[in-house]
């Protein structure tokens, strides 16, 4: 899902503290980082060895960064952290459970206010037992990688020859078989979904991550995760359980639904957040979307973009800027439902979801649908910003897994 597009430069604490005094700074310190209209959560770690000094670190829950260690120190009862390579600064005042002042970054400023205590995130649609449906941990190969995926395997209790059967596939970065980012587990709760209303599932780790093992992760590129959702559906075929067998992709994912739905490798596609033009076009239009949210005026030319990508040496990166679906798409004869959210700044629909109709066959079973209020997570959202994926509870619109459903049922 384009997750390593995303990242604001910040933080991180490690410390020297010898005073036993000191010790009102120990525990978890949470706080929220206003930086125009992204809102950034920001974790303090305070500990204290048998020697009474203390060392912190300081997490970015909302861009999965962990533990990045800085330099600390106290003055004056205030609590000063300093990253130099990156010229960030904290300083903050403790007071009761709160510990209060001020972040500057780059000659800016801004108030931040951390108080003691985790955040606890509220994730009402994460299924919870007990399951009216069997669920199965089963393994599957592609063998010309060395790769052995790990998946679940969701059958609904009334199945029947006629039950069809879904293949997740996940967006880019290495994903779990929920596709798991900040507690939200949006293939969890689709496949949930779709048992729930008789439609069987399969969602499995991607290569070389979770409980999936082998295969080249460092050189991989979209063609390789291909040849390992092509291993899943021949699992699935291999059953001989089901009569219908489709691809559920989501970003990067979707992609390769429509690969494998070209190769007549399935009987159906659904395309969550999928692209309709080249991959380079894609990644310029989501680079400037959110300098545009950033409040930055620069803007990307898809020349310059290109550029920063060979610089960096990455193999995905590398193939991925030159793909180009609309072949891929426009050779799908299987039934396909295509889908995003307008406020997507990942994958823009205006630019994808637009293309995608027009390369489509004229195939009566066909549905293009964009929604209006929905990001990248197809959640309901405020301005489409990843910083935003973390704090909103809703983690697929149900208006999304209804359409879904009743759409593999036409």
């Amino acid at each position: 899902m384009f997750k390593k597009s995303f990242f604001i430069s910040v933080l991180v604490i490690c410390a020297t503290i010898t005073s036993v005094a000191q010790n009102i700074y120990v525990g978890v310190w949470t706080g929220k980082l206003s930086v125009g209209q992204a809102s950034l959560t920001l974790v303090l770690n305070i500990s204290e060895d048998e020697n009474g000094k203390l060392s912190c670190t300081l997490d970015s829950p909302d861009q999965g960064a962990k533990g990045i260690k800085a330099v600390v120190s106290t003055n004056d009862g205030m609590l000063e952290v300093s990253v130099p390579s990156i010229r960030m600064k904290y300083k903050g005042t403790p007071l009761n459970d709160l510990l209060s002042g001020t972040f500057s970054q780059n000659g800016m400023e801004f108030p931040l206010t951390f108080k003691k205590g985790e955040e606890k995130l509220n994730r009402p649609q994460t299924p919870l037992p007990p399951f009216p449906y069997t669920q199965e941990e089963v393994t599957f190969s592609n063998e010309n990688a060395g790769a052995i995926l790990s998946g679940t395997l969701i059958v609904p209790s009334n199945a029947s020859p006629k039950t069809p059967v879904v293949l997740f596939i996940s967006g880019s970065g290495l994903e779990d078989r929920n596709e798991e980012i900040f507690d939200h587990k949006p293939f969890l709760v689709i496949a949930d979904y779709l048992a729930r209303n008789g439609i069987a599932s399969l969602r499995y780790d991607d290569r070389s991550f979770g409980a999936s093992k082998g295969g080249d992760v460092k050189n991989a590129t979209t063609l390789d995760f291909m040849e390992d959702a092509k291993a899943g559906l021949a699992f699935l075929r291999g059953m001989g359980h089901f009569e219908r067998i489709g691809i559920l992709g989501h970003s990067e994912g979707a992609s390769i639904a429509f690969m494998l739905g070209a190769a007549k490798e399935c009987d159906f596609v659904i395309s969550m957040a999928g692209i309709g033009v080249k991959g380079d076009e894609v990644l310029t239009a989501q680079a400037n979307k959110v300098l545009e949210l950033r409040g930055v005026e620069a803007r990307y030319t898809v020349q310059e973009y290109r550029t920063n990508v060979a610089m960096q040496g990455n193999a995905w990166l590398n193939w991925f800027i030159n793909y180009n679906p609309t072949n891929d798409i426009s050779n799908c004869k299987c039934p396909v439902f295509a889908l995003n959210g307008a406020k997507d700044v990942q994958v823009i629909s205006s630019l994808n979801l637009a293309a995608i109709g027009k390369l489509l066959c004229n195939n009566p079973a066909n549905s293009v649908k964009e929604y209006p209020d929905l990001n990248h997570l197809f959640q309901h959202c405020t301005t489409g910003d990843p910083n935003e994926y973390r704090s909103i509870e809703e983690t697929v619109s149900p208006e999304v897994l209804a359409d879904i459903v009743a759409w593999i049922k036409l």
